[in-house]
Protein backbone atom coordinates (compact mmCIF):
# COMPACT_ATOMS: atom_id res chain seq x y z
CA UNK A 1 0.00 0.00 0.00
CA UNK A 2 1.37 3.43 -0.98
CA UNK A 3 1.66 6.27 1.51
CA UNK A 4 -1.20 8.10 -0.23
CA UNK A 5 -3.51 5.12 0.15
CA UNK A 6 -2.64 4.99 3.84
CA UNK A 7 -2.97 8.64 4.86
CA UNK A 8 -4.20 10.95 2.06
CA UNK A 9 -7.59 12.53 2.81
CA UNK A 10 -7.59 10.90 6.23
CA UNK A 11 -7.24 11.88 9.88
CA UNK A 12 -4.34 9.90 11.34
CA UNK A 13 -4.00 9.18 15.05
CA UNK A 14 -0.42 9.31 16.26
CA UNK A 15 2.63 11.36 17.18
CA UNK A 16 3.14 14.07 14.54
CA UNK A 17 6.88 13.62 14.09
CA UNK A 18 6.52 9.84 13.74
CA UNK A 19 3.64 9.96 11.24
CA UNK A 20 5.36 12.61 9.13
CA UNK A 21 8.29 10.24 8.60
CA UNK A 22 5.93 8.00 6.59
CA UNK A 23 5.54 10.73 3.95
CA UNK A 24 8.20 10.82 1.19
CA UNK A 25 10.05 14.11 0.57
CA UNK A 26 8.53 16.97 -1.44
CA UNK A 27 4.88 15.83 -1.51
CA UNK A 28 2.93 18.47 0.44
CA UNK A 29 1.92 21.86 -1.01
CA UNK A 30 0.83 23.60 2.19
CA UNK A 31 1.29 23.02 5.91
CA UNK A 32 -1.05 25.05 8.07
CA UNK A 33 -1.46 24.33 11.74
CA UNK A 34 -1.91 25.59 15.27
CA UNK A 35 0.20 23.49 17.68
CA UNK A 36 -0.87 23.07 21.31
CA UNK A 37 -0.03 26.26 23.19
CA UNK A 38 2.60 26.10 25.91
CA UNK A 39 1.00 25.30 29.31
CA UNK A 40 -2.22 26.96 28.27
CA UNK A 41 -4.74 24.15 27.99
CA UNK A 42 -5.30 20.53 28.97
CA UNK A 43 -5.34 18.58 25.72
CA UNK A 44 -5.05 15.20 27.50
CA UNK A 45 -2.06 13.48 29.04
CA UNK A 46 -0.51 11.55 26.16
CA UNK A 47 2.99 10.21 25.74
CA UNK A 48 5.10 12.59 23.62
CA UNK A 49 2.39 15.24 23.97
CA UNK A 50 3.49 18.75 23.03
CA UNK A 51 2.37 21.68 25.19
CA UNK A 52 2.99 20.51 28.76
CA UNK A 53 6.79 20.45 28.81
CA UNK A 54 8.62 21.57 31.95
CA UNK A 55 10.33 24.48 30.19
CA UNK A 56 9.55 26.68 27.22
CA UNK A 57 12.89 25.59 25.72
CA UNK A 58 11.78 21.94 25.73
CA UNK A 59 8.47 22.96 24.19
CA UNK A 60 10.28 24.90 21.48
CA UNK A 61 12.61 22.02 20.66
CA UNK A 62 9.70 19.60 20.27
CA UNK A 63 7.89 22.02 17.96
CA UNK A 64 11.05 22.50 15.90
CA UNK A 65 11.42 18.72 15.39
CA UNK A 66 7.98 18.62 13.80
CA UNK A 67 8.72 21.76 11.76
CA UNK A 68 11.88 20.11 10.43
CA UNK A 69 9.81 17.18 9.15
CA UNK A 70 7.35 19.64 7.58
CA UNK A 71 10.22 21.12 5.59
CA UNK A 72 11.28 17.69 4.39
CA UNK A 73 7.83 16.64 3.12
CA UNK A 74 6.93 19.93 1.37
CA UNK A 75 7.52 20.93 -2.25
CA UNK A 76 9.88 23.74 -3.28
CA UNK A 77 6.93 26.09 -3.98
CA UNK A 78 5.16 25.32 -0.70
CA UNK A 79 4.17 27.47 2.25
CA UNK A 80 4.31 26.54 5.93
CA UNK A 81 1.97 28.50 8.21
CA UNK A 82 2.09 28.23 12.01
CA UNK A 83 -0.34 29.90 14.42
CA UNK A 84 0.85 30.09 18.04
CA UNK A 85 -0.44 31.72 21.19
CA UNK A 86 1.65 33.39 23.87
CA UNK A 87 2.00 32.64 27.57
CA UNK A 88 2.39 34.73 30.73
CA UNK A 89 4.86 33.52 33.35
CA UNK A 90 5.38 35.48 36.55
CA UNK A 91 3.13 38.20 35.04
CA UNK A 92 5.42 38.61 32.02
CA UNK A 93 4.87 37.54 28.43
CA UNK A 94 7.28 34.84 27.25
CA UNK A 95 6.96 35.90 23.57
CA UNK A 96 6.62 32.24 22.63
CA UNK A 97 5.42 32.77 19.03
CA UNK A 98 8.23 35.16 18.18
CA UNK A 99 10.90 33.05 19.86
CA UNK A 100 9.65 30.12 17.80
CA UNK A 101 9.84 32.13 14.56
CA UNK A 102 13.35 33.32 15.42
CA UNK A 103 14.54 29.75 16.11
CA UNK A 104 13.04 28.52 12.84
CA UNK A 105 14.89 31.19 10.87
CA UNK A 106 18.09 30.42 12.72
CA UNK A 107 17.95 26.65 12.20
CA UNK A 108 16.10 26.02 8.95
CA UNK A 109 16.54 27.10 5.29
CA UNK A 110 13.31 29.11 5.12
CA UNK A 111 12.17 32.71 4.78
CA UNK A 112 9.48 34.43 6.83
CA UNK A 113 7.18 36.22 4.37
CA UNK A 114 4.55 37.58 6.74
CA UNK A 115 3.49 37.58 10.36
CA UNK A 116 -0.25 37.82 9.73
CA UNK A 117 -2.11 39.21 12.73
CA UNK A 118 -5.38 37.59 13.70
CA UNK A 119 -7.50 40.16 15.57
CA UNK A 120 -10.11 38.36 17.66
CA UNK A 121 -13.38 40.24 17.58
CA UNK A 122 -14.67 38.22 20.55
CA UNK A 123 -11.69 37.72 22.91
CA UNK A 124 -12.10 36.16 26.34
CA UNK A 125 -14.38 38.59 28.27
CA UNK A 126 -12.01 39.16 31.16
CA UNK A 127 -10.65 42.59 32.07
CA UNK A 128 -7.40 42.71 34.03
CA UNK A 129 -6.49 45.44 36.50
CA UNK A 130 -3.01 46.14 35.19
CA UNK A 131 -2.91 44.88 31.60
CA UNK A 132 -5.07 44.96 28.51
CA UNK A 133 -7.00 41.96 27.20
CA UNK A 134 -4.96 39.86 24.76
CA UNK A 135 -6.91 39.79 21.49
CA UNK A 136 -4.35 39.02 18.76
CA UNK A 137 -2.33 36.02 17.60
CA UNK A 138 0.19 35.69 14.75
CA UNK A 139 0.08 33.34 11.77
CA UNK A 140 3.71 32.98 10.59
CA UNK A 141 4.04 32.37 6.85
CA UNK A 142 7.30 30.59 5.97
CA UNK A 143 8.49 29.53 2.50
CA UNK A 144 11.34 27.37 1.21
CA UNK A 145 12.05 29.35 -1.98
CA UNK A 146 11.08 32.51 -3.83
CA UNK A 147 8.96 30.37 -6.18
CA UNK A 148 6.20 29.76 -3.63
CA UNK A 149 2.66 29.70 -5.04
CA UNK A 150 0.74 32.90 -4.28
CA UNK A 151 -2.71 33.81 -5.61
CA UNK A 152 -3.10 37.32 -4.19
CA UNK A 153 -6.27 38.02 -6.20
CA UNK A 154 -8.01 35.13 -4.43
CA UNK A 155 -7.27 36.44 -0.92
CA UNK A 156 -9.80 38.47 1.10
CA UNK A 157 -11.92 39.47 -1.87
CA UNK A 158 -13.76 42.70 -1.06
CA UNK A 159 -17.53 42.65 -1.04
CA UNK A 160 -19.15 44.10 -4.12
CA UNK A 161 -20.40 47.61 -3.52
CA UNK A 162 -23.91 48.56 -4.59
CA UNK A 163 -23.93 50.55 -7.81
CA UNK A 164 -24.98 54.16 -7.39
CA UNK A 165 -26.25 56.49 -10.09
CA UNK A 166 -23.60 58.95 -11.32
CA UNK A 167 -21.01 57.16 -9.16
CA UNK A 168 -17.57 58.83 -9.35
CA UNK A 169 -18.91 61.27 -11.91
CA UNK A 170 -16.73 64.17 -10.82
CA UNK A 171 -13.61 62.27 -9.75
CA UNK A 172 -10.38 63.98 -10.81
CA UNK A 173 -12.03 67.11 -12.24
CA UNK A 174 -10.11 69.38 -9.84
CA UNK A 175 -6.79 67.90 -10.98
CA UNK A 176 -7.47 68.75 -14.66
CA UNK A 177 -7.98 72.36 -13.59
CA UNK A 178 -4.77 72.37 -11.55
CA UNK A 179 -2.76 70.87 -14.42
CA UNK A 180 -4.01 73.59 -16.76
CA UNK A 181 -3.09 76.33 -14.26
CA UNK A 182 0.35 74.86 -13.53
CA UNK A 183 3.73 75.98 -14.89
CA UNK A 184 4.28 72.63 -16.64
CA UNK A 185 5.24 72.66 -20.31
CA UNK A 186 2.49 71.85 -22.81
CA UNK A 187 4.05 68.43 -23.41
CA UNK A 188 4.04 67.71 -19.65
CA UNK A 189 0.44 68.92 -19.35
CA UNK A 190 -0.71 66.64 -22.17
CA UNK A 191 0.97 63.63 -20.57
CA UNK A 192 -0.43 64.51 -17.15
CA UNK A 193 -4.00 64.72 -18.52
CA UNK A 194 -3.61 61.44 -20.38
CA UNK A 195 -2.35 59.56 -17.29
CA UNK A 196 -5.00 61.21 -15.11
CA UNK A 197 -7.73 60.03 -17.50
CA UNK A 198 -6.43 56.45 -17.24
CA UNK A 199 -6.47 56.55 -13.44
CA UNK A 200 -10.00 58.01 -13.39
CA UNK A 201 -11.22 55.18 -15.58
CA UNK A 202 -9.69 52.68 -13.13
CA UNK A 203 -11.74 54.28 -10.35
CA UNK A 204 -14.93 54.06 -12.42
CA UNK A 205 -14.19 50.40 -13.29
CA UNK A 206 -13.76 49.60 -9.60
CA UNK A 207 -10.10 48.61 -9.98
CA UNK A 208 -8.97 51.20 -7.40
CA UNK A 209 -10.80 53.07 -4.66
CA UNK A 210 -9.56 56.55 -5.56
CA UNK A 211 -6.56 58.64 -6.55
CA UNK A 212 -4.40 61.58 -5.61
CA UNK A 213 -2.26 63.68 -7.90
CA UNK A 214 0.73 65.86 -7.07
CA UNK A 215 1.89 68.50 -9.51
CA UNK A 216 5.28 70.23 -9.61
CA UNK A 217 5.08 73.86 -8.54
CA UNK A 218 1.63 73.44 -6.95
CA UNK A 219 2.06 70.69 -4.38
CA UNK A 220 4.92 71.02 -1.94
CA UNK A 221 7.64 68.32 -2.12
CA UNK A 222 7.69 65.76 0.67
CA UNK A 223 9.74 66.86 3.67
CA UNK A 224 13.20 65.33 3.49
CA UNK A 225 12.36 63.45 0.28
CA UNK A 226 10.28 60.88 2.19
CA UNK A 227 8.28 59.86 -0.87
CA UNK A 228 11.38 58.60 -2.68
CA UNK A 229 10.50 57.53 -6.23
CA UNK A 230 7.31 59.55 -6.32
CA UNK A 231 9.24 62.69 -5.43
CA UNK A 232 11.71 62.06 -8.25
CA UNK A 233 8.84 61.32 -10.65
CA UNK A 234 7.14 64.64 -9.82
CA UNK A 235 10.38 66.54 -10.38
CA UNK A 236 11.27 64.79 -13.67
CA UNK A 237 7.90 64.61 -15.47
CA UNK A 238 6.00 67.32 -13.60
CA UNK A 239 3.46 65.12 -11.79
CA UNK A 240 2.84 61.86 -10.00
CA UNK A 241 -0.40 59.91 -9.51
CA UNK A 242 -1.05 57.92 -6.34
CA UNK A 243 -3.60 55.10 -6.74
CA UNK A 244 -5.59 54.33 -3.58
CA UNK A 245 -6.54 50.69 -3.10
CA UNK A 246 -8.89 51.20 -0.14
CA UNK A 247 -10.58 47.95 0.90
CA UNK A 248 -8.93 46.17 -2.03
CA UNK A 249 -5.53 46.39 -0.33
CA UNK A 250 -4.39 42.95 0.81
CA UNK A 251 -3.20 43.57 4.37
CA UNK A 252 -1.49 41.34 6.93
CA UNK A 253 -4.35 41.75 9.43
CA UNK A 254 -7.48 39.57 9.53
CA UNK A 255 -10.32 40.40 11.91
CA UNK A 256 -12.31 37.34 12.83
CA UNK A 257 -14.08 35.83 15.83
CA UNK A 258 -12.81 32.86 17.81
CA UNK A 259 -14.48 29.70 16.51
CA UNK A 260 -16.97 27.74 18.59
CA UNK A 261 -18.34 24.41 17.41
CA UNK A 262 -21.19 22.51 19.02
CA UNK A 263 -20.32 21.54 22.59
CA UNK A 264 -16.64 22.44 22.13
CA UNK A 265 -15.08 19.01 21.68
CA UNK A 266 -11.72 20.77 21.39
CA UNK A 267 -10.53 23.50 23.82
CA UNK A 268 -9.00 25.72 21.14
CA UNK A 269 -10.49 26.08 17.66
CA UNK A 270 -9.00 28.55 15.23
CA UNK A 271 -11.36 30.10 12.67
CA UNK A 272 -12.25 28.21 9.50
CA UNK A 273 -12.62 31.60 7.79
CA UNK A 274 -8.92 32.42 8.18
CA UNK A 275 -7.86 28.93 7.10
CA UNK A 276 -9.99 29.10 3.96
CA UNK A 277 -8.49 32.47 3.06
CA UNK A 278 -4.94 31.14 3.46
CA UNK A 279 -5.68 27.98 1.47
CA UNK A 280 -7.05 30.10 -1.38
CA UNK A 281 -3.99 32.33 -1.23
CA UNK A 282 -1.34 29.61 -1.04
CA UNK A 283 -2.59 26.59 -3.02
CA UNK A 284 -4.03 25.49 -6.34
CA UNK A 285 -7.08 23.20 -6.56
CA UNK A 286 -6.16 19.54 -5.86
CA UNK A 287 -3.16 20.59 -3.73
CA UNK A 288 -2.31 18.59 -0.60
CA UNK A 289 -2.82 20.47 2.67
CA UNK A 290 -1.26 19.03 5.84
CA UNK A 291 -2.06 19.80 9.49
CA UNK A 292 0.27 17.94 11.88
CA UNK A 293 -1.74 19.13 14.93
CA UNK A 294 -5.22 18.82 13.47
CA UNK A 295 -7.26 18.95 16.71
CA UNK A 296 -10.92 19.39 15.84
CA UNK A 297 -10.17 19.10 12.10
CA UNK A 298 -10.76 22.70 11.00
CA UNK A 299 -7.87 22.72 8.49
CA UNK A 300 -9.09 19.52 6.83
CA UNK A 301 -12.70 20.72 6.76
CA UNK A 302 -11.61 23.95 5.03
CA UNK A 303 -9.41 22.06 2.56
CA UNK A 304 -12.20 19.62 1.70
CA UNK A 305 -14.71 22.43 1.10
CA UNK A 306 -12.26 24.14 -1.27
CA UNK A 307 -11.47 21.04 -3.33
CA UNK A 308 -8.02 20.35 -1.85
CA UNK A 309 -6.64 17.06 -0.55
CA UNK A 310 -5.81 16.91 3.14
CA UNK A 311 -3.87 15.03 5.80
CA UNK A 312 -4.62 15.57 9.48
CA UNK A 313 -2.55 14.19 12.36
CA UNK A 314 -3.32 14.27 16.06
CA UNK A 315 -2.21 12.32 19.12
CA UNK A 316 -5.68 12.35 20.71
CA UNK A 317 -8.09 9.54 19.71
CA UNK A 318 -11.05 11.68 20.78
CA UNK A 319 -10.02 14.65 18.63
CA UNK A 320 -9.34 12.36 15.66
CA UNK A 321 -12.78 10.81 15.99
CA UNK A 322 -14.42 14.24 16.16
CA UNK A 323 -12.41 15.52 13.16
CA UNK A 324 -13.44 12.46 11.12
CA UNK A 325 -17.07 13.11 12.05
CA UNK A 326 -16.82 16.69 10.75
CA UNK A 327 -15.15 15.55 7.51
CA UNK A 328 -17.82 12.88 6.94
CA UNK A 329 -20.56 15.48 7.30
CA UNK A 330 -18.83 17.75 4.78
CA UNK A 331 -18.66 14.90 2.28
CA UNK A 332 -22.36 14.19 2.78
CA UNK A 333 -23.25 17.83 2.17
CA UNK A 334 -21.22 17.85 -1.06
CA UNK A 335 -22.85 14.59 -2.20
CA UNK A 336 -26.35 15.89 -1.46
CA UNK A 337 -25.70 19.01 -3.54
CA UNK A 338 -24.42 16.89 -6.46
CA UNK A 339 -27.46 14.59 -6.38
CA UNK A 340 -29.89 17.50 -6.37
Amino acid sequence: MSWKEKILNKIIEGDSETVLKEIPPKQINLVITSPPYYKQRDYGNFENEIGNEETVEDYMNNLLKVFHECIRVTTHDCSIVYNLGDKYEDKSLLLVPYRFAFEVLKREPVKLINAITWVKTNPTPRQYKKRLVSSTEPFFHFVKSDEYFYDIENFMKPKKEKKRQNKNRGVGRRYFELVEKSDLSQKEKDKAKKELSKAIQEVRDGKIAGLRMKIRGIHAPAFGGQEGGRQIQMENQGFTIIRLLGKKMKRDVIECSVETIGNRKHPSIYPEFIIQELIRLLTKPDAIVLDPFVGSGTTCVAAKKLGRNFIGIDISPEYCQYARHRIKNIRQVILDRFVK
